[in-house]
């Protein structure tokens, strides 16, 4: 059975023009995989923009072809990032991360495998990020980080979406092998053009 928490749909419109990339995460060492990382961001940035401008105007046209590239290209990369990041190793489950154009948005899809282990504390974390107002969470959490310099798992990447970008976040837990258990994530973020 899954488990939804946030602003995650199941049932998302069809999507006509969308890019999809499955990584594996065993296929190369970690560093390469960070260089990867963002050549795919930086991809499906251009691949997207080119979509855009839906005005007109010719400063407009300029204007909105740049904050296009740069919200998918810094939304793609984070997610892959946490991804890999977070990804059960042991299992070999793909990574994955697709991304969608709506008529009035873009929808990521970003899916990896966790530690069974690590389900529960990464979901209190998700509670804690989307019952409080994500800018007091930024601004909180660049304080922690400022103090601490070995912070891990920091979450400033899905914060600034939310502030930065007022993306809409979710996530959808499922358990796609009971043994050994293997269960996967798909963070969702929903982001309004």
């Amino acid at each position: 059975m899954a488990q939804i928490l946030g602003e995650f749909s199941d049932h998302l419109p069809v999507s006509q023009e969308y890019l999809t990339i499955v990584l594996s995460p065993s296929s190369a060492p970690l560093q390469q995989r960070w260089h990867n990382n963002g050549l795919s961001a930086d991809f499906m940035a251009d691949y997207f923009a080119a979509f855009f401008p839906r005005s007109q105007d010719t400063v407009s046209q300029i204007n909105s072809k740049v904050e296009v590239k740069s919200a998918v290209s810094f939304i793609a990369n984070e997610l892959l990032e946490n991804a890999m990041k977070f990804n059960d190793s042991t299992t070999n489950y793909p990574i994955s991360i697709t991304l969608q154009l709506h008529q009035d948005s873009l929808v990521f899809l970003a899916t990896n495998s966790l530690k069974a282990q690590t389900v529960d504390h990464f979901q209190a974390f998700i509670q804690e990020i989307i019952a409080g107002d994500p800018g007091d969470l930024l601004v909180r959490q660049l304080e922690k980080n400022a103090e601490d310099d070995n912070q891990i798992g920091s979450g400033l990447g899905l914060l600034t979406m939310m502030s930065d970008y007022l993306a809409k976040v979710g996530w959808k837990f499922e358990t796609v092998q009971e043994d050994p258990e293997i269960v996967i994530v798909t963070t969702m973020v929903y982001l309004m053009m």
